[in-house]
């Protein structure tokens, strides 16, 4: 048996190999339920993580800003996904998380239309219907290198060529996508909530905000744990933009 310390600072027994998931589930059916993360000795990991001996636990939930992170970071994969599978020939640039949601940037003649982006929600919750574990793994550096050329990556190349030489170079994959990336993620695109996803915006960023660089398509999303969740926040920008000054300066004739 390990002892694993929680955040409340008491101490649960596990079996060797038990994972976070598991733990939540000896904690409370509930708290498994809303799970999506967990901080392992300060480092944060999939549920599917194995803990191998004695530590601290921090189970992440949405409501956490680094569960958030994770839920959202994971959410631009599939997105990164569904475009690839819609557009093969799109070059993928990078795709975080940030506040109240995430991105990703693309390389693409074609011009995202409000239509395709209705087209790629459907696509992103295809894929998370599908419940595509998220599976990492790492590579020497020129590995990586020919590994993304072989995909016809030259964005990814780039970064993996400027990274420290010392850096660990690590690569998630879900179903026949992969992709670079530092992580953390979900264990599942299963994890997902496909009825609270929208993909807000699409506009012109220039690859690693340098305007001498050419400009990508960078794809703006919101994703909750629930619909309500989302519907509230969408309509709080909505709000938001009616009451904006220059809106109605205009309309009063102030400007």
């Amino acid at each position: 048996m390990i002892q694993v310390t929680l955040k409340d600072g008491s101490v649960r027994e596990a079996q060797k190999g038990d994972t976070i998931l598991d733990v939540a589930k000896s904690i409370h059916h509930g708290l498994a339920k809303e799970a999506v993360a967990g901080i392992v000795d300060g480092t944060v990991q999939p549920l599917s993580y194995p803990l191998e001996g004695d530590c601290s636990l921090e189970i992440l939930k949405f409501d956490d800003q680094r569960g958030k992170d994770v839920y959202r970071h994971t959410t631009s994969h599939i997105l990164a996904q569904a475009v690839k599978k819609l557009f093969p020939e799109a070059k993928l640039g990078i795709g975080p998380a940030i506040e109240n949601g995430f991105y990703y940037d693309f390389d693409l003649e074609h011009r995202f239309t409000e239509e395709d982006l209705k087209k790629i929600e459907k696509e992103m919750n295809r894929i998370i219907s599908q419940n595509l574990p998220l599976e990492r793994f790492e590579l020497p550096r020129e590995e990586a290198v020919a590994f993304m050329e072989k995909q016809q990556e030259p964005y990814k190349v780039e970064l993996i060529r400027d990274l420290p030489q010392d850096a660990v170079i690590s690569f998630y994959k879900q179903g026949d996508f992969t992709d670079l990336c530092a992580g953390p993620h979900l264990d599942s695109t299963g994890r997902v909530k496909g009825n609270a996803i929208k993909l807000t915006s699409c506009t012109g960023a220039y690859w690693r905000g340098d305007s001498n660089r050419k400009m990508l398509q960078r794809v703006y999303g919101t994703c909750f744990m629930k619909k309500d969740e989302l519907d509230a926040y969408l309509a709080r920008i909505e709000e938001a933009k009616k009451r904006d000054h220059r809106k109605l300066g205009k309309e009063l004739g102030l400007f």
